[in-house]
């Protein structure tokens, strides 16, 4: 057994990844990166892959794929909603097509450099959300993401992206996705409760955010920082559409919370509850673990991640 695991998702980028990884594999057997190999071959796998290598004791595990494989290999990192006690650390290799996670850290798109990165060693300690929601079919799951988690139109955003193809990259799938879910889409009512106050909107979608960026580059929580043992939950009210369509590029640069405005909330939280009496969708990572109500509670100093020093 190798101190490394690298979990490949062949699904990842509409495919991309797994007929590009036996190159990719090659590059980075090249830089000298040593590791075992693991591809995946259903939704859930890699999270049970990855607690598995995590209970061996491997020194490294890494995600090969995009934000929805980090969150599932991350996942593995967890058991019962805790952190199981672990000196193994997560390490990234982009693959996919959002790549959300990893820009609020640096890490390069490119095989060879992000081998760099995981051979470097260099390591940060991150925070983690918990997410407990009504799932898809019945009851109860609990979940956990990284980078950020969502209620409201961006859950039908992943939806849409997620059954549909994926148009050369990122930003422009989930841009084209953004614009037609926009089309059909209506504000709902809902209930947030932060850190025990209580507040009534009636919003697009509230977001609950670890790190910066989402939906392929847009930085939604400029502010964010994974290690300050807390989240950034951005609410964003009844806006229509063409203010939609007119706040795309702020959001985009990470420049809307600068301005006074009646319909965006920013605050730090430890735990947020949202609740609606509609149906509405939730996005943990680019995944999808179920519906409102959701509670969203922040896990400090959660996790190792290899990252650019």
């Amino acid at each position: 057994m190798k101190d490394v695991l690298v979990i490949v998702n062949p699904a990842a980028a509409g495919g991309r990844a797994g007929r590009g990884w036996p190159r990719i594999a090659t590059e980075l057997r090249r830089t000298g990166l040593d590791f075992d190999v693991a591809l995946t071959s259903c939704a859930g796998e890699a999270t049970d892959i990855a607690r598995l290598a995590v209970r061996e004791g491997r020194a490294l595990v890494v995600a090969a794929g995009g934000d929805g494989t980090v969150n599932e290999v991350a996942n593995g990192f967890f058991e019962a909603g805790e952190p199981v006690p672990t000196s193994t650390r997560l390490g990234l290799l982009p693959l996919g097509t959002g790549g959300d996670f990893r820009r609020s850290f640096g890490i390069p798109v490119r095989a060879e450099g992000a081998a760099a990165v995981l051979r470097a060693g260099r390591s940060r300690r991150i925070d983690a959300g918990r997410l407990t929601c009504v799932a898809r079919g019945s009851g109860t799951v609990v979940r956990h993401f990284v980078n950020i988690a969502d209620a409201g139109i961006g859950g039908e955003v992943v939806a849409r992206v997620n059954r549909g193809g994926k148009l050369g990259g990122g930003p422009l799938t989930f841009l084209v996705a953004s614009l037609l879910t926009l089309m059909r889409w209506r504000n709902k009512p809902m209930r947030v409760v932060i850190d025990g106050t209580a507040e009534d909107w009636v919003a697009q979608q509230v977001v609950v955010a670890n790190c910066q960026y989402y939906g392929g580059g847009m930085r939604v929580a400029p502010r964010a920082r994974p290690d300050d043992g807390l989240l950034d939950v951005i609410v964003i009210g009844d806006v229509g559409v063409w203010e939609n369509v007119r706040g795309l590029g702020r959001i985009r640069r990470g420049t809307h919370l600068e301005d006074s405005n009646p319909k965006l909330r920013h605050v730090l939280a430890r735990r947020v509850e949202v609740s609606s009496p509609e149906p509405v969708l939730l996005d943990a990572d680019g995944e999808q673990p179920g519906r409102l109500p959701a509670t969203f509670e922040v896990q400090p100093s959660a996790l190792e991640l290899v990252c650019p020093g």
